[in-house]
């Protein structure tokens, strides 16, 4: 038996009090109130917090890597939709990271991805069908229908798109949703499929109103997307119906904050205590129905002592009655990591990446990168021409971005993007949501080469070329995650993030991260695949000279 004693937060109904948990086999098995006041040093006691959507791999992490971190944060569980694995190995994908993840206390809740590929549009290294799906959907350990991006599918009711759905409908799980900028119509044939949540609102009225209508809202804040300025009003005007989420999340800033860094800021904006700790942790527990507990009598023991509710520093993390982290440190020990993957390396040649044009004038639909957003605009930018071909000119940063399959010897797809800022060099990296083939930004073909080879050499990974200089964070499981601790790969991404900064000269606040999502279609409202130039807001191909 153990007796943990504190000032219990409880949120479910409301109240704080001084008193004693006891714990034995794991559950709480009774709470001993007193009628006292709190005295100081004396620790606060509240739920575990939940991530309630977040893609592991996008932290370059295994889940067992992502586990110790997250645990130093007072992250007990996550919803964690696998379909960026799932898109290099399909369901055996899903697979490694259920079981990696089930080699640590840490209770992540795994769905079964919708839609992979994303679209019909890209090369991607795995299919999953309706029968595989339901296949993931009848594992106990599989806890709902991941995001479904195929929003228009949905509304256009796509077969397919509408059976996966109906498979999550009989098993009694949930399906979460998708649906960037969809208002009106639109939206209400989106609900009306049976979908319940929505984690890509970026501004105050569009989450308003699928609030309206019935939806859960998912407060992102990740490294590229980053929401919560504009929807956090909502907190207080929705109290039941919100929850918080990370979505992608690199390393670096996984060891500053996670879900605890929400938690302070909604509370710095005024919102109530209680409002805020269900956001964080009530709220996912109940609409996934996670085995996570909630600071009652029988529930399992999870929960997290805070130096302050104001600060909300971790002091200990508990999860089944173990202490996971300790005063910053994580008790969870790290585990052997095999690595499963799928790569055709191959060398690219500079001749592959030019853009011949003949004209004396080029008008070009350019992707305009925005900073702290995975949304992208249209942009109409003159092309700069030189020796019969468009190239990239740092003076306009109309640059030139790349595609190149990774899993097949496929032509590379070619386009131009603005915003990115470099001055010089290149970046390359095999993230690259959804299908995961290189993407790369550079201000020559030839270092734009040199970063995809060196991608290319590692089978998987993140890179930098300045000059005569390459540095690479290799990402040897399925080209997305290390196998290192996450120390050292915090550090050998933090060294890369700085090159990008300080010698390329990138504006960006996470350029990697920003990089990732130029190749998501569904996301509008130009993206590139390596099949070409996509138009996300008619969803079609479209031309990269107008």
């Amino acid at each position: 038996m153990q007796n943990i004693s504190g000032c219990i937060v409880d949120p479910l109904k409301g109240r704080i009090f001084f008193g004693t948990l006891r714990v034995e086999g794991g559950r709480i098995v009774e709470i001993l109130e007193e009628e006292r006041e709190r005295r100081e040093g004396e620790p606060y006691i509240l739920p575990g917090f939940v991530d309630a959507h977040v893609h592991v791999e996008s932290s370059m992490l295994v889940p067992s890597e992502f586990a110790r971190i997250a645990v130093q944060h007072g992250t007990v569980a996550t919803v964690s939709d696998p379909h960026e694995i799932a898109n290099v190995l399909g369901i055996e994908g899903v697979r490694y990271m259920i079981e990696n993840g089930e080699q640590t206390p840490f209770k992540f809740a795994f769905g079964a991805p919708s839609c992979v590929p994303a679209t019909s549009f890209e090369t991607a290294g795995a299919t999953l069908g309706v029968d595989e799906v339901e296949e993931l959907l009848r594992d106990d350990r599989v806890r709902y229908l991941s995001e479904m991006m195929n929003y228009p599918g949905v509304i256009g009711d796509d077969p397919d798109v509408h059976a996966k759905i109906a498979v999550a409908h009989k098993l009694g799980k949930p399906v979460d949703g998708h649906a960037p900028g969809l208002r009106g119509e639109g939206l209400q044939k989106y609900l009306s499929a049976g979908i319940t949540t929505d984690h890509e609102s970026f501004t105050y009225d569009e989450g308003r109103e699928k609030l309206l209508s019935g939806m859960k809202l998912l407060i992102r804040e990740g490294s590229a997307a980053k929401n919560f300025e504009a929807l956090h009003p909502l907190i207080s005007e929705f109290p039941d119906s919100c929850m918080f989420c990370s979505d992608d999340k690199h390393p670096d800033d996984l060891l500053q904050s996670h879900i605890d860094g929400l938690v302070r800021r909604a509370l710095t904006e005024g919102h109530d205590l209680m409002t805020v700790l269900r956001s964080a942790s009530v709220h996912p527990v109940e609409h996934y129905g996670l085995n996570v507990g909630l600071l009652q009598v029988g529930d399992p023991a999870d929960f997290i002592e805070v130096e302050s509710l104001d600060s909300m520093r971790v002091l200990r993390t508990w999860i089944d009655g173990q202490i996971v982290a300790e005063s910053g440190e994580s008790r969870i020990p790290s585990v052997p990591i095999t690595q499963p993957n799928n790569f055709a390396p191959r060398t690219i040649e500079p001749n592959a990446l030019r853009f011949p044009f003949a004209g004396e004038e080029a008008l070009l639909n350019v992707i305009g990168a925005l900073n702290g957003q995975i949304v992208t605009e249209k942009r109409e930018m003159k092309g700069t021409i030189r020796d019969a071909e468009i190239v990239s000119d740092t003076t306009t940063d109309v640059l030139k971005i790349a595609v190149v399959n990774r899993y097949s010897q496929q032509p590379s797809a070619v386009a131009f993007i603005n915003g990115f800022g470099l001055k010089r060099g290149a970046i390359a990296s095999s993230v690259a949501h959804d299908s995961h083939n290189i993407v790369a930004v550079g201000t020559s073909d030839s270092e734009l080469c040199r970063a995809i080879n060196v991608v290319m050499e590692s089978r998987g990974g993140l890179s930098v070329v300045v000059e005569d200089r390459e540095e690479v964070l290799p990402l040897p499981v399925a080209g997305l995650m290390s196998d290192q601790p996450i120390e050292e790969v915090a550090a050998a991404y933090s060294r890369l993030d700085k090159m990008v900064k300080e010698e390329l000269e990138t504006p960006l606040t996470s350029p990697y991260m920003t990089l990732s999502f130029m190749a998501l279609l569904v996301i509008p409202s130009l993206k590139l695949s390596d099949k070409g130039l996509f138009d996300g807001s008619a969803f079609s191909f479209t031309s990269v000279v107008q």
